[in-house]
């Protein structure tokens, strides 16, 4: 029997970005908030003098450990899914301040067509533009209703920034000034310019100087040591929820945080989410905690699995289209790309950070007339200089050799000689893109693992096409003397990594018929439970999510603490 302890204002399922802000915010209103997180402590300390590429970059330190719990895989509903055994496509991130420990810092703001792509598309180009089996809808919020709290994220991290040309109003500039600006990145900027297209220095969550947030934390600048992505920052520098808002919400005395706990199950009686059970790990005790508001802030594919584990919400159906959970997966599309490479000219590759680059969005969004391609919304292309490490960066013409000394040799000469243009794609939701629960495979406490079913469309291919001929575009006008284009999109093929932006499952929109929860977050079904996270989104943008996913845990946040005064839906 689940031994039961005292009744807590709020319970927080999983303490990333999305628990961290919801923390700090609930706790500096006064209510009293514990945090489940599933993996270990985590602290700055921990990476001090720590750039071990093999340990975190090809050993996979900070991640989750799939022996325990994975997902499984299939293209299509014909062929049986098979659990995802290796990291490959996506990496799923593991202990306090999750995948926003070792991200990268590339912060956007999603453009306001996102909010209401559908609206929009069909306003502009008529109903037919969306092909049959394309299930994009409105948000149930506009860009100019979240833009107060993409601020508040932004200050809050202290991005380091420039203003996106073409992208929506902004109440503030970034609090921090841009990114240095290096060699290739001017490049970039003069050939852009040169094609009259609109680029800007992106958006960084790795301070470009040294910065106090409006909550009090100080951090110091980047020191563009190259070790972002897959890595903990051992200066602060790099924002993440352990040096920002973990802290803040601990400071009040209201926020306990309780490690290795597995939460399994959201407890409901009467429509009310009552608590949660979980797992305490260090010693197999199976613990209820019961609250007044349940908060799930875990990543995408947890926060499905813990509704239909738990029974909340109507699964979704492929068949039908009808029901809401595991609806509207998406994931990113970024197979264009181009590589120049240059023997007149080296740079000092080496040196970088997750998130110093430059982008431009003439073809993101609806920024481009669509009237004449097959596909809708588009993609950034950027120049990003994360830091070339020495184990897996060597980078070679296509016709070298794949072993030997003629690839040693080629590896050494173009280390700092080759430069990398690429399209962050959008991603459409169809029908028959979905999660939901395995029904066969089983995590190690034996419950279902969740489970993908999804491909890329030929909507893809059109804008891979596109967007890769427009990389080569770019770097032919960067004087690279020999540009190779990538402008095919494959079957989507798990083995190798493209990124972790995996989307949607719990979709926020407008009516209960067509989504999870309303614009606060808030199930429609249950009303004292809130979701946050990128599982909200409807699509998937051609940007990094963390932005967009910060922006959205505020508001949530704000939602929260009218229900704890009033109760009743929010909208």
């Amino acid at each position: 029997m689940a031994k039961k302890l005292p009744k807590v204002d709020v319970v927080i399922v999983g303490v990333g970005w999305a628990g961290g802000i919801i923390a700090s915010e609930l706790t500096k209103a006064g209510l009293n908030c514990v945090g489940l997180e599933r993996g270990k402590e985590r602290k700055t300390e921990d990476y001090y003098m720590v750039h071990d590429e093999l340990r975190y970059a090809r050993r996979y330190e900070m991640f989750q450990d799939l022996s325990k719990e994975t997902i499984t895989f299939r293209p299509n509903e014909k062929i049986r899914a098979l659990p995802m055994r290796s990291y490959g496509s996506f990496l799923l991130g593991d202990g306090l301040g999750g995948a926003g420990v070792h991200w990268n810092g590339m912060t956007f703001r999603f453009l306001p067509y996102d909010f209401e792509i559908r609206s929009k598309t069909i306003e502009r180009y008529g109903k037919n533009k969306i092909p049959a089996g394309m299930t994009v809808q409105d948000w149930g919020i506009t860009y100019d209703e979240l833009e107060p709290y993409f601020d508040k994220f932004e200050k809050m991290t202290g991005l380091s920034g420039e203003v996106n040309p073409l992208g929506g109003k902004r109440s503030s500039d970034y609090p921090t000034p841009p990114m240095k600006v290096s060699p290739v990145m001017k490049l970039f900027l003069d050939a852009s310019k040169k094609l009259n297209y609109h680029p800007f220095v992106m958006p960084s969550a790795n301070l470009s100087t040294d910065y106090t947030n409006p909550d009090g934390i100080e951090r110091a600048a980047c020191q563009y040591c190259g070790y972002c992505e897959r890595f903990g920052c051992e200066y602060g520098a790099k924002a993440d929820p352990v040096v920002t808002v973990i802290p803040v919400a601990k400071n009040t005395g209201k926020f306990e945080i309780r490690t290795h706990s597995n939460v399994r199950r959201i407890l409901h009686k009467d429509n009310k989410a009552t608590g949660v059970m979980y797992i305490d790990m260090t010693t197999g005790e199976e613990i209820e905690q019961p609250a007044d508001i349940v908060v799930v802030t875990s990543y995408v594919f947890s926060n499905v699995k813990l509704l239909l584990t738990s029974k909340i919400g109507k699964p979704y159906d492929p068949a039908t289209g009808k029901g809401v959970v595991g609806k509207n997966y998406a994931y990113q599309v970024e197979a264009a790309a181009a590589v120049g490479f240059f023997e007149s000219k080296e740079f000092n590759l080496y040196s970088g950070a997750g998130s110093m680059g430059v982008t431009i969005d003439d073809f993101n969004g609806d920024n481009f007339d669509h009237s004449n391609y097959e596909f809708i919304h588009g993609a950034s292309i950027s120049y990003s200089q994360s830091g070339n490490r020495p184990i897996a960066n060597n980078t070679v013409p296509p016709d070298t050799p794949g072993w030997g000394q003629a690839f040693k040799s080629s590896s050494l000469k173009y280390y700092n000689r080759n430069v990398s243009v690429w399209a962050e794609g959008s991603c459409m939701p169809y029908q028959h893109h979905f999660l939901d629960l395995d029904t066969t495979y089983k995590d190690s406490f034996g419950d279902p693992l969740v489970r993908i079913t999804f491909d890329f469309e030929e909507r893809d291919k059109h804008m891979v096409k596109f967007m890769g001929d427009k990389c080569g575009e770019v770097l032919k006008g960067m004087g690279a003397d020999q540009v190779v284009v990538y402008n095919e999109q494959g079957p989507y093929e798990i083995t190798n990594y493209q990124s972790t932006h995996n989307t949607g499952g719990v979709i926020m929109g407008a009516s209960p018929d067509t989504s999870a929860v309303n614009s606060y977050l808030q199930m429609w079904d249950m009303e004292n439970l809130f979701v946050v996270g990128a599982s909200a989104f409807a699509h998937n943008s051609g940007y990094n999510p963390t932005g967009t996913v910060g922006a959205l845990a505020y508001r949530a946040a704000d939602g929260i603490l009218k229900y704890s005064k009033s109760g009743g839906s929010l909208v």
